[in-house]
């Protein structure tokens, strides 16, 4: 059985910066997870069309530890290759993002299967973001990153730097030396090296992450240069057409199929109602490519826009699994479809175990906590969807809430809650963050303040639809309330608060208990259910 088209994207949600290698008739996609734990998902194929999460490396203290670091930060642009039995897997640590300075750690973990234990990391260098290895034909191994310049002259991306890694002496062994500079496009990042028919390739990621994003290419006889620019510009962009579906085509990778065809993975996101808001975050896109004539990679059909569609491999379909519609917590391990924030410890703060059958949240610190949170949530994969959970939660004061979130970062959220209060008793409250730090209450409101019974579950639910985010609740799961308040969901988002891209995730929506005093009163949670479109049938 064939099929004529793949749909982008092909890794739906927040799944930016992907990096592909075949092992086999094997594919792997690594993408990147900034602050969510544990970090870094690797996806499987064998079409290029259907995918399957299979790994999360980055799962254990001695590999990844991020309390503290601020929002977009954590793990960033992983590079996924094989060589000689074993997986390579390079990744960026970061501390810091605002200011000048970055503080940007990359490491290296290698492992024999693609899910199995990684090794403790290997430490590289600081000097910037975004490393990538690559295995050269003569058994030497070549490590590439780009140079951060708190300078700022005339920007902070200095270029492209190329050091020699040894696998003796389990560290780079040549002094850094810089091959490329990047195209008159600027902001030179992401790259990653190639060889063919003689050229040395360097693909990078140029015109900053936003909707300036590019991916352009250089060449040379050796590898450290020098190396030319392709005359024709950028390989793949949105950047002159702002009507495009597909927008921020960028951050790029290559991989060749069993038949020789090649094909290119890039970053990209989808407009929102025809504008320049994506909930969704930094998506995987999957593209076709040529080589020409004069040695050059070349999107096929001679474009350089992202194609929404692109001509399929003659590979066999694999089978879909479907994604998981509603979860009753009867599993003593947590689904992999979820993640939590930061931390390596997450006993700390969920159990499946101590209340069989239902989630129990110890309830931790604020939404804005930058240290530990009991946020347990999934990927948003559509502007279109429903969420629902049913939760057991008797708080004492108003410092312990529990409820439903829409989550992009600390200072970007939509919190559907019960608390209590000495006026109301028990209650349900909505509390939003809409790109800075202060916090709106946008219900109840002083004339429709409603309590709720003592000791009874309460069902919770989130539509989207949009830009609109609506919240509703009910105490059987049949006859709903709806709150009449209309929110936006637009505010979570890359471009809501500082805007212009300057945030890296996505939304995500999921279960959450805050406990303020310290005192981690937990919240019991029966199921979640989330329901989308699917996303091949909803246009960008």
């Amino acid at each position: 059985m064939s099929r004529e088209k793949i749909a982008n994207p092909i890794l739906p949600g927040f799944n930016p910066d992907p990096s592909i290698c075949r092992v086999g008739d094997d594919y792997y996609i690594a993408t990147s997870t900034f602050e969510w734990y544990p970090g870094i998902q690797i996806h499987h194929s064998t079409d290029l069309e259907n995918w399957r999460l299979v790994s999360r490396p980055l799962n254990r203290p001695s590999l990844l530890n991020m309390l503290g670091r601020p929002d977009s930060c954590g793990v960033w642009a992983p590079c996924l290759t094989y060589c000689d039995g074993l997986f390579y897997l390079c990744f960026t640590d970061v501390l810091r993002f605002d200011g000048n300075f970055k503080d940007t750690h990359n490491y290296l973990t290698t492992c024999e299967t693609i899910d199995g234990e990684w090794s403790d990391p290997v430490y590289l260098n600081s000097s910037g973001f975004d490393p990538s290895l690559y295995h050269d034909d003569d058994g030497r191994k070549w490590f590439v990153n780009m140079i951060w310049d708190h300078r700022a002259e005339p920007t902070f991306f200095a270029g492209i730097v190329l050091q020699e890694y040894s696998l003796q002496a389990k560290g780079l062994i040549s002094d850094r030396k810089f091959i490329s500079k990047g195209t008159a496009l600027g902001y030179t990042e992401g790259p990653h090296l190639y060889k063919r028919n003689g050229y040395y390739y360097l693909i990078m990621a140029e015109g900053g992450t936003s909707y300036g994003h590019a991916v352009s290419m250089v060449r040379s006889r050796n590898i450290d240069g020098p190396y030319e620019e392709d005359p024709s510009g950028p390989i793949v962009t949105a950047r002159d057409n702002p009507d495009w579906p597909l927008q921020r085509a960028g951050h790029a990778d290559i991989v060749e199929t069993q038949q020789g065809d090649l094909y290119l993975v890039h970053l990209t996101s989808r407009l929102l109602n025809g504008q320049f808001i994506s909930p969704l975050g930094r998506e995987s896109s999957l593209q076709r490519l040529v080589y020409t004539d004069d040695g050059w990679f070349r999107l096929a059909g001679g474009q350089t826009l992202p194609q929404l569609e692109v001509e399929a491999p003659d590979l066999p379909i694999a089978e879909v699994e479907p994604e998981i519609e509603i979860d009753r917590f009867e599993d003593v391990e947590l689904n992999t479809v979820y993640q939590w924030l930061r931390t390596p410890w997450p006993e700390e703060f969920f159990s499946l175990t101590d209340c069989p059958g239902y989630l129990r949240l110890y309830g931790m610190e604020s939404p804005g906590s930058w240290f530990r949170q009991a946020l347990i949530a999934r990927r948003l994969t559509n502007p279109e969807y429903e969420a629902t959970t049913c939760v057991d939660f008797e708080p004492e004061n108003f410092q312990q809430l529990a409820g439903i979130i829409l989550y992009y970062n600390s200072s970007k959220f939509h919190y559907l809650y019960i608390s209590t209060d000495d006026e109301i008793g028990r209650h349900i409250g909505i509390m939003s963050c809409e790109g800075d730090l202060s916090l709106r209450v946008t219900y109840p409101i002083q004339n429709e303040r409603v309590a709720l019974p003592d000791s009874k579950p309460v069902y919770l639910r989130a539509i989207g639809n949009g830009t609109n985010l609506s919240f509703s609740w009910s105490l059987d799961g049949k006859a709903w309330n709806e709150i009449p308040v209309v929110l936006d969901s637009s505010a979570l988002s890359d471009e809501a608060g500082k805007g212009d891209g300057a945030n890296f995730t996505g939304t995500f929506v999921g279960m959450c208990c805050n406990d303020i005093t310290g005192m981690r009163k937990h919240a019991d949670f029966d199921f979640f259910s989330y329901k989308s479109q699917r996303d091949s049938d909803t246009p960008p």
